[in-house]
């Protein structure tokens, strides 16, 4: 089942009005003169399809939008894609069986860019990747996008009399490879996504032993025991650790009788001449906290009762003065009028009563206030001496207890006491040791963990290999059918152009490549007619076989800039390209679809063929002038 793919028209909106193209035939040739903009088109084409299109200056100064109507798989699609780089990165689609307007698709790969719709349409799955040789990479592969399967279906004049598929680029010979297994069922999707995993999965595997022997390594620089001599110290140490313990307890139990009751009542006076001592350095704190606060409110009264001096000193002084000149202002008071009984200076009433009662009060009681605070305040002294005293015998009899305490338990407790200790440093370095060969089986674990994450992932490695081996043991003899048909057609093609110097033309086993006279294409010729024609037989036989055999995926379409560009004056093999691409046409009918731009056709086969002719007064993008032969510009990767 070969994959339906048919451009059915392009339209191009550019500022001085739109062009159209239909292409309805299964053979069309745009024909013209070098520089009218075939190349121009056929870019635009790919352009369209989400591809990296070559755009020459006249799209991208007057072309604002392009639009592809194409048949793919079961569907009928139009692409709509601006020029402009701000809106570019989108494409807009329209199923045009039902009308309907699709939400817009994405050039950048993702879940909803137009290389998911492309690969779906065509029956592909899109998230395939192309991986190296299996045992050869340890990365997943690059992802097979639409652009991939396009090189399959458009050869570019850059490559017209040079390279094929660009197998000249070793980066993307997986993926050219992957490519053709593929579009002749050769190899599934299964197989690749398997492919993939085991070379990641070989990546895990190298890491997995890189870590595990720099472990291995940094034990033995720093002389680490071996787990069987750690594990026999940390026995030792555990022997040790529960003998110290056992010998610990007994000696606990032989201290506790010897306590007697005249040293529990001495401990029992002790902690309460603590407890008395603390209760004694609390008061004394606070009575000191006490008087702070009643020499700061002496203080205070203090200032208020010289306040209060000052102002009746300077009232009896200002009384006796009269004013003749304002001392604010200095204007004469002698004649000013000023009513009886009032100030000659701010004209207020005199005080008729005095003050002379009021402030000896207030003098009065701040003196009593004064009075009683320095009586609390010799109280409060008293008593911090009384505390302080207190504080002294306390720190005595406490220092008097110890001291008997110390005595009674000197002969009898101390040397259970040392024996104790010596006992407790033993268990703790028992202990310690313990921990260190803990940590050195713990570091071993690690080890015998990366050893057998080790062995895991390389026993996983090792099936997925052989299952893909299996798998392509299963395919080898469709692979040697397929590529043995492909050699075959070739082989004829490349007789029926009569290729010069060329007896013997096949396709290699592996990279699936021409071979002239059993060499290389490449190393047979290094351009020219013959790599063109070469090109034209290669591609064609890989139809032809698609064609017969059905069931491959192979997209029926086929777009060549340029096949007479190499050839010059080599007229028979210009007409014999021309004869099998209309060959292959006709036998095909509605099954194919092949687009080629030229600029000298044969004229025998001219009937053949839906012709577009193109000209200077009738370039490509006829809704704009052409700038003439001389001034036109070159091409321009997107």
């Amino acid at each position: 089942m070969t994959t339906k793919f048919r451009l059915d028209k392009v339209a191009i909106y550019s500022t001085e009005g739109p062009v159209e193209y239909q292409f309805p035939s299964d053979l069309t040739v745009l024909a013209g003169s070098t520089g009218v903009g075939k190349t121009t088109l056929l870019e635009l084409i790919k352009w369209g399809l989400g591809g990296d299109g070559q755009l020459a200056p006249v799209i991208t100064d007057k072309v604002q939008d392009l639009s592809l109507e194409i048949s793919i798989g079961d569907e009928r699609l139009r692409l709509s894609r601006s020029i402009d780089p701000q809106k570019r990165a989108n494409v807009r689609v329209t199923d045009l069986v039902t009308g309907d307007r699709l939400p817009d698709h994405q050039v950048k790969l993702g879940d909803s860019s137009l290389n998911t719709l492309l690969m779906t349409s065509l029956g592909l799955p899109s998230d395939m990747r192309a991986a190296a040789q299996t045992g050869r990479s340890t990365k997943a592969g690059s992802r097979i996008t639409f652009a991939d399967i396009f090189t399959y279906m458009y050869i570019p004049q850059a490559e017209i009399n040079r390279d094929i598929a660009r197998s000249q680029d070793s980066y993307l010979e997986p993926k050219r490879k992957a490519v053709f297994e593929l579009l002749f069922g050769l190899a599934d999707p299964d197989l690749f996504d398997q492919r993939s995993r085991a070379n990641t999965l070989k990546g895990s595997v190298d890491e997995a032993e890189d870590h595990h022997q720099k472990i291995l390594q940094f034990l033995r620089d720093s002389n680490t025991q071996s787990r069987e001599e750690a594990q026999q110290e940390l026995d030792k140490a555990l022997a040790q650790q529960r003998e110290a313990e056992e010998q610990r307890a007994d000696l606990r139990d032989r201290i506790d009788p010897v306590t007697d009751r005249e040293t529990q009542a001495l401990r029992d006076l002790l902690n309460e001449a603590e407890r008395s001592l603390a209760d004694a350095r609390k008061a004394d704190v606070s009575l000191g906290r006490q008087k702070e606060e009643l020499s700061g409110e002496r203080r205070r009264v203090q200032g208020d009762l010289a306040r209060l001096n000052r102002m009746r000193d300077a009232g009896e002084r200002l009384a006796q003065i009269e004013f003749t000149t304002c001392p604010r202002c200095m204007q004469a008071l002698k004649n000013r009028e000023v009513p009886a009984g009032h100030c000659r200076l701010c004209l207020l009433p005199d005080e008729t009563a005095s003050t002379d009662e009021l402030d000896h009060y207030e003098t009065v009681q701040l003196k009593d206030q004064l009075e009683e605070m320095e009586k609390q305040l010799v109280f409060v002294e008293q008593q911090s001496q009384n505390g302080r005293q207190l504080i002294l015998d306390r720190q005595k009899l406490v220092q008097h207890l110890e001291t008997a305490i110390d005595s009674r338990t000197a002969e009898r407790v101390s040397p259970r006491l040392q024996a104790y200790s010596d006992m407790s440093e033993k268990l703790a370095a028992s202990r310690t040791a313990q921990k260190h060969f803990e940590n050195v089986l713990q570091q071993w674990d690690r080890v015998s963990d990366l050893a057998r994450a080790e062995e895991e992932l390389r026993q996983r490695y090792d099936r997925l290999v052989r299952e893909i081996e299996q798998k392509e043991e299963n395919l080898k003899a469709r692979r040697k059918y397929i590529v043995g048909e492909i050699s075959k057609e070739f082989n004829r093609v490349v007789s029926d152009l009569q290729i010069p110097g060329v007896e013997e033309a096949s396709i290699h086993e592996t990279n699936y490549l021409p071979l002239l006279n059993g060499k290389p294409f490449r190393q047979f010729s290094r351009g020219g007619g013959i790599v063109t024609a070469t090109q034209v037989a290669y591609w064609t036989a890989l139809i032809a076989v698609a064609l017969r055999e059905r069931d491959v995926p192979y997209p029926m379409f086929l777009l060549i800039d340029s096949p007479r560009l190499a050839l010059n004056e080599e007229q028979d093999l210009s007409a014999g390209l021309y004869r099998r691409l209309v060959t292959l046409a006709e036998a095909n009918e509605g099954r194919v679809q092949l687009i080629i731009a030229d600029h000298a056709l044969p004229a025998a086969y001219r009937k053949d063929y839906d012709e577009i002719d193109f000209s200077y007064k009738k370039p490509t993008i006829s809704s704009i002038r052409h700038p003439g032969k001389g001034n036109v510009k070159p091409l321009v990767s997107a």
